[in-house]
């Protein structure tokens, strides 16, 4: 099912800090939090934990 371009739930790309591939997608309500996400993920190419933030 398509989503609604209303819809105040976006998907977003998150992307790691250090090696800049983009390993997950989330879905985000836009209207609550404008800011960029910004969440500690493992990456898979840099094999450790590193905070992973939104890209538009």
């Amino acid at each position: 099912m398509a989503r609604k371009s209303t819809d105040a739930r976006q998907i977003i790309t998150l992307q790691c800090t250090d090696c800049r591939e983009r390993n997950y997608s989330t879905i985000k309500n836009r209207r609550s939090h404008t800011s960029r996400m910004e969440l500690r993920k493992y990456c898979s190419r840099c094999r450790n934990h590193i905070v992973h933030r939104e890209v538009r």
